[in-house]
């Protein structure tokens, strides 16, 4: 806090200044009366200025509302003839000032603040003083609190703007030449990365890294000995709570048992194509027969290439509908290459995406059966399947008639993060076992599950918050791999097909209405 001159000195003659008044409202805002004679009134103009005057002085038009006698140092101020006065917003008809004390001068008059001085000088306001002033009028403002809050913001940004240090105001200035060089660097770094991303190398790279990220699904041994000490023990307390649901009631376990035989676990991937030569995008060997790898760790890709194809590997959830071996599932898992944001890029490079292997195993049967893409929605995220399983097709569920309602009861069922949930299912002697096989891959982990019996879904149950002619809400647990599993009510029939999961909406999932999957098998069967 800095010592501030006062703005107008006082004459040479009249009394050193004892007290300074700073008009916070009405049209004196933002002026300041300087005082030191012993016996003042202060006065109401009929423009509602105010001014302090020696006793007697009063002007035509001018209404007195208080007097001022100066007391040790300080001022008492009094009502005068009844007039309505308020300190620190309460009435008073006599107080003795303090410094910074708020001075409301009539029923709606303006509003000051009292600073006592030292030696002719007023304390300049910092910052903190800035804001505890507009604090105060807050709390003693008698106004509508919108009125209150819109005048105490302007004092704040007048005050800050014209009583704070030259100090301070160069900092602003500082502070924001500051922000708005992060702000013209982060441009060009953002410029600079969209150049390197529009160049042909990093569409391959990107596909490269994501092909790295998706091989993860094959489990390393690393990965079996996490999934004993964690995973086990997450998906016991999950198999329990299933187990718990099933124990409730009747009606879900019935629910689970009369629908597992139809849910399918699919399992798929694809590669992309040069149409011009037909050849495969392939990962580029190096010395030892190895895939050689880019300077971040990542495959290196090409049509070139001499090693197997770059192969993009995806799982979901389907379920049998009807007695002809057809499948619903979602739109992005029938047509994978959908949601890949590098396919756009490759198709400008002559790349096309080639569906390489698509499977399907059913619980409780040891081989895989081959399926194919019959129809996609245009409208929706669904797609129809043809399952060739020979003479043992799974049961077809029901669809339901009517759409469920906000409060009602559903029971999702599928593979949430696919073949690591039936990994920790299987139990340590399974995962030893499969170390001891050898090398594991997305192919091979899959069937050794199915040849053991072990491709079983899993079922959540939960609350439909919403439903339209759009979408299904609700808050059944679910995750990656779950998608196109079945939405059942509690007589078994599919209300809705598992599309999306919503994390920052409280866990809540969407799920495509019964009624859109009607309408898709009708128009598969023109096909």
């Amino acid at each position: 806090m800095q010592p501030q001159t006062p703005d107008h000195e006082p004459q040479a003659d009249a009394p050193l200044p004892v007290a300074a008044f700073e008009h916070l409202t009405g049209p004196s805002r933002g002026t300041v009366t300087w005082v030191g004679q012993p016996d003042l009134i202060v006065f109401l103009t009929g423009t509602g200025r105010v001014r302090v005057a020696a006793s007697g002085a009063a002007e035509p038009g001018q209404t007195p509302v208080a007097r001022l006698r100066r007391y040790d140092g300080s001022y008492e101020v009094s009502a005068f003839d009844g007039q309505p006065l308020w300190v620190n917003g309460a009435a008073v008809e006599t107080r003795r000032l303090r410094h910074l004390d708020m001075i409301e001068f009539g029923e709606t008059g303006p509003m000051s603040r009292i600073y006592l001085c030292h030696d002719g000088q007023v304390l300049r306001p910092g910052v903190g003083t800035v804001l505890s002033d507009a604090a105060a009028y807050l709390r003693s403002s008698r106004k509508p609190v919108s009125r209150r809050v819109l005048s105490a913001a302007g004092q704040v940004q007048r005050r800050l703007a014209r009583e704070t240090t030259w100090a301070f105001r160069i900092g602003v200035v500082i502070a924001l030449a500051a922000l708005a060089f992060v702000a013209w660097q982060q441009s060009r770094i953002n410029t600079l990365l969209r150049q390197q991303i529009e160049s042909g190398q990093a569409q391959v790279e990107a596909v490269s890294r994501l092909l790295a990220r998706t091989s993860e699904e094959a489990p390393t041994p690393a990965d079996l000995d996490r999934l004993r000490e964690t995973l086990a023990r997450r998906m016991e307390l999950t198999t329990e709570r299933v187990a718990e649901l099933e124990r409730r009631t009747t009606a879900v376990g019935r629910v689970i048992a009369r629908a597992s035989p139809s849910i399918v676990f699919l399992q798929g991937g694809y590669g992309f194509r040069d149409r011009e030569t037909g050849r495969m995008l392939r990962h580029v060997l190096g010395p030892g027969g190895k895939p050689a790898l880019l300077p971040g760790g990542f495959p290196l890709l090409s049509l070139d290439g001499d090693g197997p194809v770059a192969e993009r590997q995806f799982l979901g959830t389907g379920f049998a509908v009807g007695d002809e071996g057809l499948v619903v599932t979602s739109g992005h898992v029938g047509e994978p290459w959908e949601e890949d944001v590098n396919v756009a890029a490759l198709g400008t490079q002559g790349l096309e995406p080639v569906l390489r292997r698509f499977i399907a195993y059913l619980p409780g049967r040891p081989e895989a059966s081959p399926v194919a893409l019959l129809r996609a929605s245009a409208e929706a995220d669904l797609a129809v399947l043809r399952l060739d399983a020979g003479e043992g097709l799974p049961p077809g569920l029901q669809l339901a008639d009517a759409p469920p309602r906000a409060g009602d009861e559903v029971i999702v069922m599928g593979y949430p993060t696919g073949m690591r949930t039936m990994l920790a299912q299987a139990g340590e002697a399974f995962i030893a076992a499969l170390e001891e096989a050898g090398p594991l891959d997305f192919w091979s982990v899959a069937a050794r599950l199915a040849e053991t019996g072990r491709i079983m879904p899993l079922a959540s149950r939960g609350i439909v918050g919403r439903a339209s002619g759009e979408a299904v809400v609700y808050d059944a647990e679910t995750t990656y791999g779950g998608s196109g599993g079945p939405v059942l009510d509690l007589d078994g029939r599919v209300v809705a097909v598992n599309t999306a999961i919503l994390p920052e909406y409280g866990g809540s999932n969407l799920g495509v209405p019964a009624e859109q999957v009607r309408r898709l098998l009708e128009e598969s069967k023109t096909n």
